[in-house]
């Protein structure tokens, strides 16, 4: 597939190369009755400052596995993190102690769930759920807390912010509610937010308005945003750099204009092919044939080589690495067919 729409601004946007969060061979199992389930294999990624990276790809792919790894928020067990290294401004989120780990866990990197009903506490006014991690990071008192909650209600766009902070959970609309999460993630400040699908379960109106918020505060305040979605025109729209994932591995990471551009791996491919199209009128949208691989067995090959039309001998037996497709380096896709020329990668 080529010349996918993109936003023209992306075209020029700048990424810093200083990275807040760099990640080396993330490794996260869940044992279960079944057996072991691979959700996340060898993963490597960094984030810099102020961008905006997309994560996409199927149900089941461990995008949001991967994330909340790195805080440590999957059940344990029966998940275990097996290797790997995230570092995080000097710190190894995977090795430093819960009380450290609890310190910049909502402090300096801030989790915004897909879900804000199960997320918030339905017994809790929203204030005093907002207050919490105000007092507990910033030492702010009772009072010093309650005003800066209020202001955060008003940033995140909640009309008459100071009588919605005596409200509970259920008294607001689900738009409201998601607001409140994005509020509670952006209450100290954060270096880094990772939203998880945070649109999902919201109509498209209020998605627009959610996304155009949360675009609207990190030009404001600069903060690196992780967006894990399967959304892939959100993607278009908004990052800087795209993460694709397919059976717990990273099988390509481009500049966002380059991906949609020209995607070099044939999973992202399929994805791209399986969006409608303003620009094209009529036929069918393409799918992609088969099912996504079991994680209960131990990832041997390619995980795309049963669903890919380009697969031959080799993908069945070795695991590709991500490797740069391009001259700059920064488009890699972990594919052993080169696509465009019609031939083995050498």
């Amino acid at each position: 597939m080529r010349g996918f729409w993109v936003n023209d601004a992306l075209e020029e946007s700048p990424l810093s190369a200083d990275a807040v969060l760099d990640v080396s061979g993330l490794t996260t199992r869940f044992s279960t009755p079944d057996g072991v389930v691979h959700a996340v294999n060898d993963v490597s990624f960094e984030l810099r400052a102020g961008e905006f990276l997309g994560v996409v790809g199927e149900s089941g792919s461990g995008k949001s596995v991967t994330m909340m790894s790195l805080l440590k928020l999957i059940p344990m067990p029966p998940g275990h993190i097996d290797a790997g290294v995230a570092d995080f401004g000097g710190d190894d989120l995977l090795s430093i102690d819960a009380a450290a780990l609890r310190t910049i866990r909502g402090g300096q990197i801030g989790f915004i769930f897909q879900d804000p009903m199960t997320s918030l506490n339905p017994v809790l006014t929203v204030g005093k759920q907002l207050c919490e991690p105000v007092m507990l990071h910033t030492g702010a008192d009772r009072k010093g807390a309650k005003a800066r909650a209020i202001e955060l209600l008003d940033l995140v766009g909640i009309p008459d912010a100071a009588q919605r902070f005596k409200n509970y959970p259920h008294e607001l609309s689900g738009g409201m509610r998601q607001r409140v999460m994005i509020a509670m993630a952006l209450a100290c400040e954060p270096k880094v937010i990772i939203a998880d699908e945070p649109t999902t379960a919201l109509d498209v109106t209020i998605q627009a308005q959610i996304i155009d918020l949360v675009k609207d505060l990190r030009e404001k305040l600069n903060t690196a945003v992780i967006w894990i979605t399967h959304d892939l025109g959100v993607v278009a729209g908004l990052a800087d750099r795209v993460i694709v994932m397919y059976g717990g591995r990273i099988v390509e990471q481009s500049p966002v204009a380059e991906l949609y551009a020209r995607p070099e791996h044939p999973y992202t491919q399929g994805l791209l092919n399986s969006v409608p199209r303003i620009d094209q009128k009529g036929g069918e949208l393409t799918s992609i044939p088969g099912q996504p691989p079991s994680l209960l067995s131990e990832p041997t090959g390619c995980s795309f080589a049963p669903r890919c039309p380009y697969a031959f001998d080799r993908c069945l037996i070795e695991t590709p690495r991500l490797a740069a497709v391009d001259a700059a380096g920064e488009h890699l896709s972990a594919c052993f067919w080169d696509t465009a020329q019609g031939r083995e990668r050498t």
